[in-house]
């Protein structure tokens, strides 16, 4: 049971770990135990929206990472069911319907691939070297490895296409003009493009880290409905020896938030701090659907939402507050560097309950 949908089962799915708005099913990014990664955001194409509820871009990702052992394999997954099922419904826990498209990342310990959606058409771009950003818009232009088989005939056939010369997804799918809250996805795409760049050859998990907290950039918003409400940094050992460690927020605005690492072993601790309640009579399970509101903040994020408030009535004890919450993150950026360079061997316990005690340590900060 997705979303809005309900699709066939399979046999097997892997263990995930999601960041994701508490509403719905899927998820806006997250990891597998076999070191899949997949992230999305919004795109508005020349393709019309559909208002019909059929999968999310967010259950893609989820579906990709439950399903997938590699990020090819994710990629395979979520173009087959978007072929199959298309893509549409509400993306907001709103009355009023808020619809995109969508463009994934996917990254795993040996490939990269940039997915990008036009209704049930699609583009995929594999990554050979360096870095790449996305940022609601088409950015793949004729660097296309696979593609949805009719997409060329579908640009032809609706004339946005000759069919002379080299095809371009982003030229030929892209509006003419983008919606006027999505002007500003260019400036945002062309700033991470020069942030990644200005870092080429070294980058860290503390580069993204700092990336992902840019405002001059937009890349971290912290105002209006769009804000940063999570985010994520994976890194993904090429030797499979080493495992992967990803890193959560699971509270909004990455600049007074904490990275805490997240481990895949047996046993896992359960972090119910920062899960989500649930209500016997979700709104957004009930048609007509988003009728009534309810509070769907779990624990850390309540305890991060009232440190904040103190932060700004007391800048000096703010100050003290946030430089605790970089000590803390910096010892888990430190535990994971000494645990990839071979200098400790944590027990599979103490990765076991890695999250926990970080989300722990974290909450007795704010009380």
């Amino acid at each position: 049971q997705c979303t809005y949908l309900e699709i066939e089962q399979v046999e097997r799915t892997h263990a995930v770990v999601l960041s994701r708005p508490a509403w719905l099913w899927g998820a806006e990014m997250g990891a597998n135990e076999h070191g899949v990664c997949v992230g999305n955001e919004g795109v508005w194409t020349r393709e019309p929206i559909g208002e019909d509820e059929a999968l999310l871009g967010m259950d893609l990702v989820r579906l990709g990472l439950e399903r997938g052992s590699s990020a090819r394999e994710a990629l395979e997954v979520m173009t087959a069911l978007l072929e199959r099922y298309g893509q549409g419904g509400s993306c907001k826990e709103e009355p009023v319907p808020f619809i995109y498209h969508n463009t994934f990342l996917l990254a795993d310990r040996s490939e990269a691939w940039v997915l990008e959606t036009a209704g049930q058409y699609w583009a995929a771009q594999r990554i050979q070297e360096g870095s790449r950003n996305i940022s609601n818009q088409l950015s793949i232009g004729r660097e296309i490895t696979a593609e949805h088989a009719g997409l060329r005939q579908r640009a032809h056939s609706q004339g946005w296409w000759s069919g002379d010369g080299e095809f371009s997804f982003a030229e030929v799918f892209s509006l003419p003009h983008q919606p006027p809250h999505m002007e500003a996805a260019k400036t945002r795409y062309r700033a991470g493009k020069e942030l990644l760049r200005q870092h080429a050859g070294h980058i860290t998990a503390e580069t993204l880290m700092a990336i992902l907290r840019d405002k001059d950039s937009g890349i971290c918003v912290d105002s209006e409905g769009f804000r940063t409400a999570g985010s994520m940094v994976s890194v993904l050992p090429q030797d499979s020896t080493l495992p992967c460690v990803h890193f959560f927020t699971a509270t909004p605005d990455p600049t007074r938030s904490v990275f805490k690492p997240f481990v895949f072993v047996d046993d896992l601790k359960p972090t119910p701090q920062v899960r989500s309640p649930t209500f016997r009579d979700d709104p957004a399970k009930q048609i007509p659907r988003f009728q009534s509101t309810v509070d769907r903040r779990h624990e850390l994020y309540r305890r991060h939402q009232a440190a904040l408030e103190l932060m700004e009535r007391d800048q000096e004890r703010g100050q003290k507050l946030l430089q605790t919450l970089r000590d803390l993150e910096k010892q888990g950026l430190e535990g994971m560097n000494a645990l990839l360079g071979g200098m400790v061997t944590p027990s599979p316990e103490e990765l076991a309950d890695l999250f926990f005690d970080c989300v722990e340590a974290e909450m007795k900060f704010y009380t």
